[in-house]
């Protein structure tokens, strides 16, 4: 079995002999690892593209600029609006293949304008057999290159070359789009998109890590990480987040027992994998949105 350092060789060399490619780069460790092997690979032949769209948080937004300027590649944005297609906005099993459609057809739109051929995404070795992934066909069928996958690289090896790289993202958490936090069946809207991205920002502020506000038509229910569920107890926050979440526009405010569960509201929910520590938030003040 090869080593994670052969592994690493034979994606460079890859990438290497490509002349070009343009990352989708979220800003997560998947695609960051891959734009870090792309610019050591090709220098300034290499291009990471984030897309821009109501369902990307402005948090994560300013995570990709900042570790694209870490990693030194040339950093693009594409927008687009998912809110665009009527079969993304009803909300079917297939939500994410129509959400990875557009934004991988919106990167090679981008990399065609700049006489790119190539455009990898960073779909790892692991990533095919976590449960409900449809938006894997469309990067099967609009023949995006996955290195991570191509080379057997797992998540956990990612997070190993992430911190061999000084990747500020190392130990971050998975982070879906916006659009996740809908129960599938339940239109995506952009009101229902911005009182979830502002809900979910009070949370970060508040310091939590791992978590996800599920927009259930109007039931905001808050899941965080059992690390964190005494926290979430706590009986401050619960009446600042009732307080708040109540101003955002949600009609009622609960906290789920069960904690963080990835893709909960999808129609097969993955299990969570990421355990991040967070700091003690019993001491925190909890502001407004506008703070």
């Amino acid at each position: 079995m090869p080593t994670i350092e052969e592994k690493l060789a034979a994606a460079k060399a890859d990438l290497a002999d490509r002349g070009g490619v343009l990352v989708a780069f979220s800003g997560g460790v998947d695609s960051s690892v891959v734009a870090a092997i792309a610019h050591d690979a090709l220098g300034d032949d290499a291009v990471a593209c984030t897309a821009k769209s109501e369902t990307l948080p402005d948090a994560e937004l300013e995570d990709a600029r900042r570790v694209a300027g870490e990693i030194g590649i040339r950093h693009e944005l594409a927008e687009f609006s998912e809110l665009d297609d009527p079969a993304f906005v009803a909300n079917d099993d297939d939500r994410c293949y129509h959400c990875r459609t557009m934004r991988l057809g919106t990167m090679f739109e981008t990399a065609e304008r700049l006489g790119i051929d190539v455009v990898c995404d960073g779909t790892n070795a692991d990533d095919v057999d976590a449960g409900h992934r449809p938006g894997l066909r469309a990067v099967d069928e609009l023949d995006a290159y996955s290195p991570l996958l191509q080379h057997d690289i797992s998540k956990a090896e990612v997070r190993e070359l992430a911190d061999d790289y000084g990747l500020s993202v190392a130990d971050k958490p998975s982070m879906a789009c916006l659009s996740s936090r809908i129960p599938t069946g339940l239109e995506v809207t952009e009101e229902r998109l911005s009182r979830i991205e502002r809900a979910e920002t009070l949370l970060r502020r508040w310091g939590f890590s791992q978590f996800r506000v599920r927009d259930h038509d109007g039931l905001a229910r808050i899941e965080v990480g059992d690390d964190e569920l005494r926290r979430a107890l706590d009986e401050e926050f619960v009446r600042a987040a009732r307080e708040h979440f109540m101003e955002l526009g949600f009609d009622h405010v609960t906290l789920d027992l069960h904690g963080y569960q990835t893709g909960s509201v999808s129609p097969e929910s993955e299990s969570a994998s990421d355990e991040p520590l967070v700091e003690d938030v019993f001491a925190a003040e909890y502001p407004t949105d506008g703070a």
